[in-house]
């Protein structure tokens, strides 16, 4: 490692802690791919986070990825978000928190989901959306 590569944590409990977060933001993230209720980019941002605090080499691994870093370039590239990603996580949070709030009686918890899925709408929002990009067609002209 470079000498600007070295990671932000000194004490190495604290650097193998953020690595193991983001291990298992990783593992959530390929879940989420699978399972349309988990979501995929956050948690494979929250990885970003702790590989780039923790180990410079897991994040160029994550961020170069062929599956999992298309997830991450575009939006840590400052290109967008894909509008499709944006309607898909709008969506599922909604449900989400929906079914959260019916299932959890507490007034102070429902707040608290709705104060946050507000915040995330509108942060997600307020994002750039990356253009389409065009389709590939294989038939000949």
């Amino acid at each position: 490692m470079a000498h600007g590569d070295q990671p932000r944590f000194r004490n190495p409990l604290l650097r193998y802690a953020v690595l193991a977060i983001g291990w298992l933001a990783v593992a959530l993230g390929v879940i989420g791919i699978f399972l349309p209720v988990v979501p995929t980019t956050p948690f494979l941002l929250l990885a970003a986070a702790c590989f780039v605090r923790s180990s410079r080499r897991f994040y160029d691994w994550l961020v170069n990825h062929p599956w999992l870093g298309r997830w991450l370039r575009d939006y840590l590239e400052g290109n967008g978000i894909p509008l499709r990603g944006k309607i898909y996580a709008i969506v599922t949070m909604w449900i989400s928190i929906g079914i959260s709030c019916w299932l959890v009686p507490l007034f102070w918890a429902r707040a608290g989901m709705l104060t946050s899925a507000v915040l995330v709408t509108l942060y997600l929002l307020k994002q750039k959306t990356l253009p389409m990009r065009p389709r590939q067609d294989s038939r000949p002209e």
